[in-house]
């Protein structure tokens, strides 16, 4: 029998009180412009926004929030990279305003808004260093954060921001070895900051761990190999692979290196579940945020995943933390069946970078034909 405080909590009131920071993967005008983004902060217990270029692709080829903006930057003789700047920094710069009050009142944990690089620089250090600094200084807001790829070319770009004081969200991060590299580079930017003087209180960062998109791949194996050892492991390994990123990030803020920095102010850096709206219609449509609840996370929905979260999850507390043991046989039995999972997350990796820069084309396409259209 249902409790008092069950039946009178919603499902992302329980989220949110077992630990687990409500961020919301979408951002558009209307969103913005209509209150509808202010309606699921109130109602819906969201504190935070993510975008890509997938997202902003997505809104800006849909009607006419964007046509007078448009319209003005091509009188201003604006080019295409720069309207692109304009439009999108514009829009995150609104939400971080929306979002300020959550902002302030969690001291800067949540209440954060996400920025992407341009994915056509994933594997070029210099140019994201240098993005990541005019998306900062662009937005000028202290709740914003830029997103940086964990590419091996991005690792650097990473403790570069960091140390310049740049509050990070670090994007498709698909293996444990990557995700250790990314703490890594989080870790030695806060040593960079450290020593440059700034406060290390006002530099925050996540590291986001992707999760729907690994089963994907490792069932489509699993399928083609086709035994039943190998069926019956299908669509475990995506919450296992999450299960045990978390550990490792308990692991990794409990050495002496990340203790020295988080006693001289540090935060740490935070596991951001993403890629969490199930890819598979066979599969419960909550499922990875159930089984991926543990404090200190940040869990970001498609608007989709987030209504059901709140329409019929079943939030029983950490589903993390004891898990260990059994997600690494998950992994180790993967092994067994034939799954290269070092092939499998370069891949996802590759597929990951190679998407947004498909839907960051189609942003441009849909920007320049509006800005000859003006013209």
């Amino acid at each position: 029998m249902a409790t008092q405080t069950q039946s009178t909590q919603s499902p992302t009131e329980a989220l949110s009180q077992a630990g687990v920071s409500i961020w919301l993967d979408d951002l558009s005008r209307e969103r913005i412009t209509s209150g509808g983004l202010a309606r699921l902060i109130a109602d819906r217990n969201v504190v935070g926004v993510t975008t890509n270029p997938t997202i902003f692709a997505g809104a800006l080829s849909k009607g006419d929030a964007y046509t007078e903006q448009l319209h003005a930057l091509a009188e201003a003789g604006a080019d295409l990279d720069a309207a692109v700047f304009e439009t999108t920094t514009d829009d995150v710069r609104d939400a971080a305003d929306i979002l300020r009050p959550v902002y302030d009142a969690t001291g800067g944990y949540d209440g954060r808004v996400s920025i992407e690089v341009a994915p056509d620089l994933a594997h070029d250090t210099t140019a994201t260093i240098e993005q990541a600094h005019a998306l900062w200084e662009k937005v000028d807001r202290p709740n914003v954060m830029i997103k940086i790829p964990a590419t091996v070319e991005g690792l650097d770009a990473i403790t570069a921001a960091i140390g310049a004081g740049i509050s990070v969200n670090v994007t498709l991060i698909f293996s444990l070895d990557r995700y250790r590299e990314v703490i890594d580079a989080y870790l030695a930017g806060l040593e960079q900051a450290k020593a440059a003087g700034l406060d290390l209180s006002t530099i925050h960062s996540v590291a986001s761990f992707f999760v729907s998109r690994v089963d994907t791949e490792i069932d489509k194996r699993l399928a083609a190999i086709g035994t039943d050892e190998a069926l019956a492991l299908k669509s475990k390994a995506g919450v296992a692979n999450a299960q045990l990123a978390y550990e490792l990030y308990e692991e990794a803020f409990s050495s002496d290196r990340a203790v020295a920095l988080l006693a001289a102010g540090a935060n740490r850096q935070r596991p951001l579940w993403a890629s969490t709206g199930v890819k598979d219609p066979a599969l419960p449509d909550t499922l990875y945020v159930v089984e991926l609840v543990a404090q200190g996370v940040v869990n970001t929905m498609p608007e989709k995943t987030l209504e059901a979260t709140f329409d019929h999850g079943e939030i029983r507390g950490d589903t993390v933390t004891g898990s260990y043991a059994e997600a690494g046989a998950v992994l180790d039995a993967l092994a067994a069946v034939g799954v290269d999972y070092d092939d499998v997350t370069a891949v996802l990796e590759r597929e990951g970078v190679e998407k947004f820069i498909v839907s960051w084309h189609e942003l441009l396409d849909t920007v320049r034909t509006a800005l000859e259209a003006a013209r």
